[in-house]
């Protein structure tokens, strides 16, 4: 039986992987925690022989009609970002896939009432929010798999928890497995105006687009250290105000394999809270509790869903 050993709410900005003396020249000359962050999420997790896959929950990656997760036996290329082709230019990756805990995944579609498809086409495109934190968590480390699911524009919060329960149900099903999961992407997520946002390019928090949207990050970062994943899913409608990145898909698909409302694992911060020319960025890891992610053991069984 393969479980879940660990997640995480990790930011990707661009800036992270732009050479030093361009972040300090940006940052008034200081280093972004970001980037220091990642250093030492890698040392104290990623390093570790006690996992062997990742999966990526890709907040830039938008499917339509179903969700996908990437079933290559092997990835590698160059990538060149269409969104800033500037700063992340022909960077290389080459990584193993899992292609088993991809159809693993998918076969749980029906029982969660949603849409899954294992795709193994080698030309599919992937998006920097694997890219950057790949360059940092995985490179280096060639036995590590990894694998990635995109956001379903079409799909609300429901859908993005079903997902969630078919991949805890996925990894379940595969034996031996030992997954990290990542959610790849923001916290509120609105954009200075072009003629203005080079104006707030540090990453002092005091940058972020409004102190509405900051004060509602400061208080999820808050409830995600205390365990409090009940809050933050009860309170989206309140927070959706604020243009999380991919409407926090990311985060949703990530609570819907660890338990949801009873989730208690608590978020330990690498990094501080930083600004994105506007948008709020943090770094939260949360390793399994000792007595399970629902503090009762492993994830509490659901009831299935209907496929409607």
């Amino acid at each position: 039986m393969g479980e879940i050993v660990g997640a995480g709410l990790l930011a990707h900005v661009p800036t992270i992987v732009l050479p030093q003396e361009t972040r300090l020249e940006l940052n008034e000359g200081k280093e972004i925690t970001l980037v220091t962050g990642l250093h030492q999420l890698r040392k104290d997790v990623f390093e570790r022989d006690d996992y062997d896959t990742v999966v990526v929950l890709d907040s830039h990656w938008a499917t339509t009609v179903e969700f996908v997760v990437t079933a290559q036996q092997r990835r590698a290329g160059l990538f060149t970002s269409e969104e800033l082709p500037r700063g992340m230019c022909r960077m290389p990756y080459d990584f193993p896939g899992d292609p088993e805990l991809a159809h693993n995944i998918e076969k749980f579609a029906d029982k969660h009432g949603t849409w899954i498809t294992a795709i193994d086409d080698e030309y599919l495109p992937i998006y920097y929010a694997t890219i950057n934190l790949w360059k940092f968590l995985g490179e280096g480390l060639p036995d590590k798999r990894w694998v990635t699911i995109g956001v379903c524009q079409t799909g609300d919060m429901e859908d993005h928890l079903r997902l969630g329960r078919a991949l805890a149900d996925g990894i379940a099903a595969t034996p031996g497995r030992r997954v990290l999961l990542i959610a790849s992407g923001a916290l509120s997520h609105t954009f200075w105006p072009l003629r203005e946002l080079r104006d707030h390019e540090s990453s002092d928090p005091v940058h972020i687009f409004t102190p509405e949207a900051r004060e509602a990050d400061q208080e999820r970062i808050a409830w995600f250290k205390e365990g409090r994943h009940d809050k933050v899913l009860d309170t989206m409608d309140a927070f959706w105000k604020y243009k999380p990145e991919a409407k926090f898909f990311h985060y949703l698909m990530m609570a819907g394999a660890l338990g949801e409302q009873a989730c208690v694992a608590k978020g330990r911060q690498y990094g501080e809270y930083e600004n994105s020319i506007g948008t709020g960025q943090v770094h939260l890891w949360f390793d399994r509790p000792a007595d399970g992610w629902t503090g009762a053991g492993l994830p509490s069984p659901r009831t299935p869903h209907s496929r409607i």
